[in-house]
């Protein structure tokens, strides 16, 4: 017994001993933890491109440079630094846009008077990782801890312009819609994007792919197109777009022989496509397609010397400079499709060629794209020594690219729409008038911006009107183009129609009684049909296993007559 009691004891003390080492250990624990902050971001915040700091501070997300080379992350091992290094001189010239759009906006009187605007634009480098953390940074700041113990702090910006990829957007706008920032794009089309559930806090100045997708089928059927390819971007933007368009054109009495996709990083995938179109019968390939997936689909064909199809475009490059040009007309040419509507903005092609290196010292971004512009090496001492030098002072009037390029204002003019209903909405939240000024503090939470945007109204300078539905959308209103060689032998997107949502019903398409140019510049409408018109005495016999529109012409049964053709009886029913 005397035993036990001494065991009993010493189990005592051991425990005791434990229990003030786990004490110690805590109090160790939370004294460690007051002499630092309590919250960490973790990684680096990315610095801005463009910065300039006012009362209000808007946002910018654009794709100014490419990632070089596909992305292949190991689980076993931390993630390799990505690049961006290839520049894109389209989306230099949008991001300058807001920069103009913003400096006019605080040289007025009658918009926010007395109040300036800032931005903090990033580089989301066409990437959706680039484009979260670009999100991200503009909803923490750059700081490298958090001070508050909450592990949470102010928006730095109330507002957000961006992005020009529908798949950046989706990223973006379910991040920041979390937090009730609304993200306003200029050229995310995906339809998927209207989901008001997902997205609550997402706008855009571009219309939805819904519409579109809808118009391409009634462009088609307008043409008497009934056997057409189909080819889209493997992404948000063409997967999207390309169902909707399927589903109108099965409603229009349209068959689809083939529809093939890839993604720009997929070369494999790309030959197999062409190889389909060359197999395939159909004249008129609807190509709902990026800019970067046209530019590599055009290559292909243009090496294998396929031409003679009629190409139908979606606006992601029926307007694109960069790959208009007198080489690509003979693939190209003819080519027809829905263009985002033009705008006009005074002031801005001088204010696109004043920019120069020495106005943003030890800004890399405009060093690259000074580079890039001129093909040349702005860096002393850099490795490029094979590339002509350049002093930083050469003048951007002497040439003709995607960033000097103002002669079709589209995405730019929804850039320029977009900073000016931020603007519109920060006027109405602050109670401006041109006479008394802002009343209300400047400080504006997201959510106030937000709830402004829903109902924000007006109208531009060159009379075009500015609203949104209650899906974040504007009116679908669109130009419909065709390819065609001016006098200059320079390829000119000629207005052949337009289509316009917000007329009534059997009004929105319309085309304008003018001279057409098809595929490969010929004068005369190419046919696309899988089966003729069966002629007066025969009858459709629907061929087994194969789409409505591929059918034989049989005779007609005994004590049946047919004096007319297929296509006389069509244009009997649609009278």
């Amino acid at each position: 017994m005397y035993l036990n009691q001494v065991h009993s004891s010493a189990g005592s003390e051991m425990c005791s001993g434990m229990a003030l080492q786990i004490i110690l250990l805590a109090l160790t624990v939370l004294w460690a933890a007051a002499q630092t902050p309590p919250c960490r971001i973790l990684g680096r915040a990315a610095k801005p491109s463009f910065y300039q700091h006012g009362d209000i501070n808007i946002g910018g997300v654009f794709a100014l440079h490419r990632i070089s080379g596909e992305i292949s992350n190991k689980f076993d091992t931390k993630p390799e630094h990505l690049k961006c290094s290839r520049v894109i001189l389209r989306e230099f010239r949008l991001a300058q846009t807001m920069i103009f759009a913003t400096e006019e906006i605080n040289n007025r009187t009658d918009i926010l008077p007395g109040v300036s605007l800032g931005y903090k634009i990033h580089d989301s480098c066409a990437s959706p990782i680039f484009a979260t953390r670009a999100a991200m940074t503009m909803m923490n700041g750059y700081e490298d801890t958090l001070s508050d113990t909450s592990c949470s702090t102010p928006a730095v910006v109330p507002a957000i312009i961006g992005t020009s990829i529908s798949t950046n957007a989706i990223a973006i706008a379910g991040t920041v819609g979390l937090f009730q920032i609304p993200l306003i794009s200029h050229f995310s089309t995906c339809a998927c994007l209207s989901n008001r559930k997902r997205f609550p806090t997402f706008f855009r100045t571009i219309p939805s792919d819904y519409y579109q997708s809808r118009a391409l089928a009634q462009l088609v059927k307008n043409f008497g197109w009934t056997w057409i390819g189909a080819v889209n971007s493997d992404d948000d933007y063409g997967n999207n777009g390309m169902a909707t368009f399927t589903k109108a054109a099965q409603q229009e009495g349209i068959c689809i022989e083939y529809s093939e996709k890839f993604h720009k990083t997929e070369a494999e995938k790309l030959l197999k496509v062409v190889d389909v179109i060359k197999r395939g019968t159909a004249k008129v390939i609807v190509a709902f397609l990026g800019q970067g997936e046209m530019t590599l689909l055009l290559e292909q064909l243009a090496f294998q010397n396929i031409t003679g199809f009629q190409m139908v475009g979606s606006e992601g490059w029926i307007t694109a400079s960069s790959i208009a040009s007198p080489s690509s007309f003979r693939t190209l040419g003819g080519s027809i499709g829905f263009a985002i509507t033009q705008g006009k903005i005074n002031g801005l092609q001088e204010f696109l060629l004043k920019l120069q290196p020495s106005n943003y010292p030890n800004n890399t971004d405009v060093t690259d794209f000074w580079e890039a512009a001129f093909q040349c090496n702005l860096r002393n001492g850099d490795e490029k020594t094979h590339i002509t030098p350049c002093t930083g002072s050469e003048s951007l009037i002497e040439l003709e690219n995607a960033y000097t390029d103002i002669t079709e204002l589209r995405i730019s003019n929804n850039v320029y729409k977009a900073v000016y209903a931020v603007a519109h909405s920060v006027h109405d939240l602050l109670a401006c008038t041109p006479h008394q000024g802002c009343t209300n503090s400047v400080k504006t939470e997201p959510w106030q911006v937000l709830r402004a945007l829903k109902k924000v109204n007006f109208t531009l300078g060159t009379g075009e009107k500015v609203s949104f539905d209650s899906n974040g959308d504007p009116v679908a209103r669109y130009e419909v183009v065709n390819w065609q060689l001016g006098p200059d032998g320079a390829v000119k997107f000629r207005v052949v129609g337009y289509y316009d949502d917000s007329l009534p019903s059997g009004q929105q398409f319309v085309m304008r009684p003018v001279s057409m140019v098809w595929a490969g510049g010929q004068k005369e409408k190419p046919r696309s049909v899988c089966s003729e018109s069966c002629p007066p005495g025969t009858r459709k016999a629907v061929q087994r296993g194969r789409p409505v529109c591929c059918y034989d012409c049989v005779p007609c049964n005994q004590g049946e007559i047919s004096n007319i053709t297929e296509l006389q009886r069509l244009r009997v029913i649609l009278l």
